[in-house]
């Protein structure tokens, strides 16, 4: 995804003056402008790949990122500057899928026309085959999604997801296997029933 995320915070002293506090323990003095634009691409396309609707994704990294802001001076170091901002994310998600705003649906009297350019068009088998991957990702339960679009897509290592989702080592390797199988099925059936160019 090339699109970048924007991202409207608050104004601190600290913030106005460039720099985070000297108190951040664990962590070099830079401008949370900085820590942003290092990790928001990734969390965007986390957020994205765990079920976030596409209309609310801004929003749900937005939230994230309001709370890395509110809580970065209280990061202990017990674990990366990157898997402390996903163990947030994973929360801040699963409390947007809780919420009963996600599955209402707004009906209107007529589907609007699809307008698409010869650029479009090209991308047809691409644009389907993320649909079917996000259409997979939607069949794993809630861990088995975690483990593999921050494995899979996020490239944390197994140490890593095992300390974000507070599980052993051993279990979250079987979730993985699991969301491995399905997708790949999956996926391979899709290639199947894709009519040949």
């Amino acid at each position: 995804m090339s699109r970048t995320p924007s991202l409207v915070l608050p104004m601190t002293d600290s913030d106005r003056a460039g720099k985070l506090g000297s108190g951040v323990s664990g962590i070099e003095q830079r401008s949370f402008g900085t820590l942003f634009a290092e990790h928001a691409p990734h969390i965007w396309r986390a957020v994205r790949s765990l079920g976030v609707r596409e209309a609310d994704i801004e929003d749900v990294c937005q939230e994230v990122f309001v709370i890395v802001h509110r809580k970065l001076a209280t990061f202990e170091g017990r674990s990366s500057l990157r898997t402390w901002i996903y163990g947030i994310t994973l929360r801040v998600v699963a409390d947007y899928r809780k919420k009963a705003h996600r599955v209402r649906e707004r009906l209107v009297e007529q589907v609007p026309d699809l307008v698409s350019n010869a650029a479009q068009e090209s991308t047809v088998a691409q644009r389907q085959a993320w649909h079917t991957l996000d259409r997979l990702l939607d069949s794993l339960s809630d861990e088995q999604r975690r483990v593999f679009v921050l494995f899979e897509l996020e490239q944390l290592s197994m140490r890593e997801i095992a300390g974000i989702l507070a599980c052993p080592l051993q279990t979250a390797y079987s979730r993985l296997e699991v969301a491995r199988e399905v997708v790949q099925r999956g996926m391979a059936t899709w290639r199947d029933r894709e009519p040949t160019r």
